[in-house]
């Protein structure tokens, strides 16, 4: 058995071990399964689980190391959505197992089956498609969110999944109660624009099934195939609500290609997998998902001014746990910065969205 000091933060490896023999079907020998951090601090902790001398590979999610928000983090909610659309027209990974006794390793986790496929992160991945390939790529990227927002709630059983009345209303407040929890410092722009936002909340739309962090690089492609996405990862901040809120946190991640016309105002968030030929503009993807889902998109300035506030808070409570010393991986030493940014970007679009309530000149 490999020994216990050798097991990543967050998991206690013989408890673990012991877990997978009792509740995860195809197992063969526990005492050779390792765990490896593929996705650490950021949001939920992700492992790979893997056989020392045989094949089997799994998924492992947990909650973070400290500073868990009431709310957040809920495995079995992660859990129970992707249970729901198996078989469906969105791809999710095939879960296993799900664990919510936190004395075995610290937290509430879940077991889903390995997926092959291609996640893009680095903008290397990017390059190295053709212009073809990418057009393919952003294509399948909004007609999956199409898909997503066009399953009826009600007949797969998800209609307590959230309330979808007054949604953008509580999106509002409970982002500015998460920031009164997790900021580190004194930012009065997130109080100016959380009033901003309430002042001209948007009639309420159809209640859909929101993913809540959809982008690129929480989607998973066929290794054989950019243009076929086989998994869409990370459903932690699923519920009910307003589709234009899946769309507008697609469009904080999306920067231009070149020559590319500018929409939307603000810059993308994080480095840039999209500023190439061949990937459509912001205002491209948001007439695409228009066209395809028979949804306005003209107030979606609205939802992009809540996107990058909500992206800002996310980032100042990962901020906080690494202040703690309680994230795991590298990377994070300037995400304090970040915060600042995308404030100062959702005050910009705020101000440029010819929305009265936001705008306030």
């Amino acid at each position: 058995m490999p020994p216990v000091d050798d097991d990543p933060p967050g998991i206690n490896g013989d408890a673990v071990r012991r877990y997978f023999a009792e509740n995860v079907p195809g197992v063969l020998d526990p005492r050779e399964l390792t765990f490896e951090v593929i996705s650490g601090g950021r949001s939920n902790l992700t492992y790979r689980v893997s056989a020392e001398t045989g094949p089997e590979r799994w998924i492992l999610r947990r909650p973070p190391l400290a500073h868990v928000l009431p709310t957040a983090h809920d495995m079995s909610r992660e859990y129970r959505v992707l249970a729901t659309l198996q078989g469906s027209r969105v791809p999710v990974p095939t879960v296993v197992s799900l664990c919510e006794d936190a004395g075995v390793t610290g937290a509430p986790f879940y077991v889903m089956n390995y997926v092959d496929g291609v996640v893009l992160r680095e903008p290397a991945q990017t390059a190295a498609l053709t212009p073809a390939q990418r057009t393919s790529c952003a294509d399948a990227l909004i007609d999956v969110l199409v898909e997503l927002h066009g399953i009826d709630y009600h007949a797969v059983g998800l209609q307590n999944w959230g309330r979808p009345e007054g949604y953008l209303d509580r999106q509002v407040r409970r982002w500015l109660e998460q920031w009164e929890r997790s900021k580190t410092r004194e930012l009065p722009l997130v109080d100016e624009i959380g009033r901003r936002l309430l002042a001209g909340l948007p009639p309420n739309s159809d209640g859909v099934i929101v993913h809540g962090d959809y982008r690129l690089d929480n989607t998973m492609l066929a290794s054989d195939d950019p243009g076929r996405i086989v998994a869409v990862l990370d459903w932690e901040m699923s519920t009910l609500g307003d589709p234009l809120s899946d769309l507008a946190l697609l469009l904080t991640y999306w920067t231009d290609p070149p020559g590319g016309g500018n929409g939307f105002t603000s810059a993308a968030v994080g480095r840039s997998l999209t500023a190439l030929p061949g990937f459509p503009t912001r205002q491209e993807i948001a007439e695409r998902y228009s066209s395809l889902s028979g949804r306005s998109i003209e107030l979606v300035a609205y939802y992009l001014t809540l996107a990058y506030l909500k992206l800002a808070i996310i980032l100042e409570g990962i901020h906080a746990r690494y202040l703690k010393g309680a994230t795991v991986g590298t990377g994070f030493d300037n995400v304090g910065a970040d915060v600042e940014s995308l404030v100062v970007a959702s005050f910009e679009v705020a101000r440029n969205s010819g929305i009265p309530a936001l705008a306030r000149r």
